[in-house]
This record gives C-alpha cells, sequence and structure tokens, in this order.
C-alpha cells in the first residue's frame, strides 16, 4: 500500500515537472491567424495609454522596422495631425511615436499606395478607422 502511494506521488511530480511547463510554453507561443501574439484590442489600450486624452483615427497590422507592428493614428482633440504609435504585435513594447501633421499624413497614405499599388477604395477597406 506504501510503495503504491508512493510510486502515485512519484507520477505526479513529475508529471507535474515536465507537462505544466510544456502547457505553459504553448500557451505562450500562441499566435494569432495574422501571425500576431497581441491582439489589437490590447495594443491600442497600450498606444493610448502613450497619448492622454487620444482617439484612434486608423488602425493597422503592418511590417514595419523590420517588425509586424500595429500602427496606430491617434488624434488629441485641439491639436493639429495625429500622433503615430507603433506597437510590437509580438511583445506588446511601444517601439516609437512620433507626431504627424496632416500633411506629412497624406503623403505617407499616398506612399503606402504606390508601394502597394492598391487603389483608394481597396486600401481604405484594409485599415480600420473610428471617428
Amino acid at each position: 500500500m506504501e510503495t503504491l502511494r508512493r510510486c502515485t506521488m512519484v507520477t505526479a511530480c513529475l508529471a507535474f515537472v515536465f507537462v505544466v511547463p510544456a502547457l505553459a510554453a504553448t500557451a505562450r507561443t500562441t499566435r494569432h491567424p495574422t501571425g500576431a501574439r497581441v491582439t489589437m484590442a490590447t495594443a491600442r489600450r497600450t498606444a493610448l495609454g502613450r497619448v492622454p486624452g487620444g482617439m484612434v483615427k486608423s488602425s493597422e497590422l503592418e511590417h514595419e522596422q523590420g517588425r509586424l507592428v500595429y500602427s496606430f493614428d491617434i488624434a488629441v482633440k485641439g491639436q493639429p495631425g495625429v500622433q503615430e504609435v507603433l506597437v510590437d504585435a509580438m511583445t506588446d513594447s511601444v517601439l516609437s511615436v512620433t507626431h504627424e501633421s496632416a500633411k506629412a499624413e497624406r503623403a505617407e497614405a499616398k506612399r503606402e499606395r504606390m508601394k502597394h499599388g492598391t487603389p483608394a477604395k481597396d486600401r481604405d477597406s484594409l485599415r480600420t478607422s473610428s471617428h
């Protein structure tokens, strides 16, 4: 009886030592269909935390600076242009916060259209906007 109890305890300990870390590793590496580990909602909260009083004007998941990132254009009432916040889609860390004037924002949109060869009506379906 004592031997059976010890075997059960040893088996339980071994399962804990080997199975639980394997399951935890699987959970950490789970990715969304887009390849991102971080959801857009989580990245959005992170971005808004860097621009107090801001409202997300548009957002997208893209490859930039050699990484998969969420890009958020955040407008602040009473301030011209937008703050562009890049959030790493794998780590949820903020990569950059830059101010874009309205003119710079239009120029960037034009460069993106030229780069991807996407007509304006199709490009708009790739981005999300909230006003």
